[in-house]
């Protein structure tokens, strides 16, 4: 009896002792917090100091180029390196890379297993003998075994999940795109109509010169001056919109790109009108790749299949997990054991209730996929006529332009032979100079279309052939790893 009771602390220290080191294992894996707040100062001081010279945009630019540039920073900027800084620098890309790591996240949060339970309870015996410990503590654990493979149900429903915000990237990626190019043609568009203005202004100040010394002789009459000045003041008030607009264009391009509009006051941002005809971007072949390469598409076919795998895992919950409970209890110098078994009876519902949801929402995902590919269709229905549309009215202008150029060449030829006057000749560069604007609207028209056109086909015009867009609209963005903020 002596020896037993002797045993016994030595018995409990070492208890205490085991205990002890499994706490400080448990403690030791255990996540911290990590305050990061944000200061809206710093944030701001931040955006205001991206620049378009960045050594380490260079790089991004060189990698994703395939060239290097030799000289730095560059003057001027064409579509494919304004939409390269934009996906370096435009925050609407971070919004998309850091909800695709959440989703990440939830892969590893699928494919965690269930915690065993730790359970005490403390018993104190007050009829126990003298000598004996009254305390007849019980130690008992609740094992969960998850069955019918819910675990990798769960983690294919959460992978889906994380392609589709995948895809969301390159989703966000040609929308970021779409504006640069859109904000590009605005911008470039009105500088050119306001140096084609300023050129026509030119002439008609001119015309309204010569017309004055001809009323004050008295050949002409008053109401041709007046309509004469009339319409300097529109091409005036033309060339302010112009000018306004570009100033606008400008804003936006440096808004689509991530940046200050301090940040373009040394580019030149520059698109180039001429295009040929677009037989290929309009045939059966792009329209299919568009139907099935989208990523919007592929987002919704990637949520179809997150809704069938959540339709698996409610109908796999029809099967009860087991939980094993073994158990301990130091009974006054005894050592008990017990192993405990517990089983969900499914006799008030067998799971039918989440199942049937499960099962709605597939149906749901399947509808929202059928409408994705109903909406582009009808987006490159849309997009292909209005360009063949503009195309037309584009051929219409370069007619005009060319009998407004002979007309100007058969003035000067007649102002040589004494056949014609000054006047004449503006008069002939002034129909020149709306002519050259009419075609002008007529290639910003075209490149309007053929916008409306990559974006429903979600593919640049230079890259129809069988390339997979959305893998390299997401290969391009910066990630990973992240840009450092300096």
């Amino acid at each position: 009896m002596r020896a037993m009771r002797a045993k016994q602390p030595a018995r409990r220290l070492s208890l205490n002792r085991r205990s002890a080191i499994l706490l400080v294992g448990l403690l030791a894996g255990c996540a911290r917090f990590e305050s990061r707040p944000i200061s809206p100062a710093q944030t701001s001081a931040r955006l205001e100091a991206r620049r378009l010279d960045d050594a380490e945009l260079k790089r991004f630019l060189e990698t994703h180029l395939g060239i290097e540039l030799e000289t730095w920073p560059q003057k001027s900027w064409d579509l494919k390196m304004l939409t390269l800084a934009a996906f370096y620098f435009n925050p609407s890309l971070e919004v998309a890379r850091a909800q695709w790591r959440v989703s990440q996240a939830g892969v590893q949060t699928a494919g965690a297993r269930p915690n065993p339970t730790l359970n005490l309870v403390p018993g104190y015996d007050f009829t126990a003998a003298n000598g004996l410990s009254p305390w007849i503590p019980f130690f008992s654990l609740d094992v969960p075994v998850e069955t019918a493979g819910k675990r990798g149900r769960r983690i294919a429903r959460a992978q889906h999940l994380s392609e589709s915000a995948r895809l969301n990237i390159a989703g966000v990626a040609w929308q970021v795109r779409s504006r640069v190019r859109a904000s590009l043609l605005d911008y470039v568009a009105a500088d050119r109509r306001a140096t084609l203005l300023e050129q026509q202004l030119g002439a008609q100040e001119q015309i309204v010169k010569l017309l004055e010394q001809r009323l004050a002789v008295g050949s002409i009459s008053r109401p041709e001056l007046t309509v004469a000045r009339i319409g300097l003041n529109k091409t005036r008030l033309e060339l302010g919109d112009a000018k306004s607009k570009r100033a606008e264009g400008r804003a936006r391009l440096a808004e689509a790109l991530g940046v200050s509009s301090r940040a373009m006051e040394d580019v030149t941002p520059s698109l180039a009108f001429a295009q040929g005809p677009a037989d290929e971007w309009t045939s059966t072949e792009a329209r299919r790749l568009a139907l099935t390469g989208r990523s919007d598409v592929l987002g919704a076919l990637a949520e179809y299949a997150a809704a069938e795998a959540a339709l698996r895992l409610q109908i796999a919950g029809q099967y009860p997990d087991i939980h094993f409970s073994p158990g301990y209890q130091f009974d006054q110098g005894d050592n008990k054991w017990t192993l405990g078994f517990a089983l969900e009876l499914p006799v008030l519902n067998q799971h039918q209730g989440p199942i049937a949801e499960a099962r709605a929402r597939r149906e749901e995902a399947a509808a929202r996929f059928t409408e994705m590919q109903a909406k582009v269709i009808g987006e490159i229905d849309r997009a292909v006529g209005t360009y063949h549309t503009a195309r037309e009215q584009l051929a219409t202008t370069e007619e005009l332009l060319d009998a407004a150029q002979q007309q100007q060449q058969s003035v000067e030829a007649q102002l040589k032979a004494g056949a014609s006057d000054r006047l004449d000749l503006l008069s002939a560069r002034f129909e020149l100079s709306v002519a050259t604007l009419a075609h002008l609207d007529g290639q910003a028209r075209v490149q309007q279309a053929m916008g409306a056109l990559e974006d429903a086909l979600q593919r640049p015009v230079d890259s129809i052939e069988r390339t997979n867009s959305t893998s390299a609209l997401i290969s391009a963005t910066p990630y990973p790893p992240e840009r450092s903020e300096k």
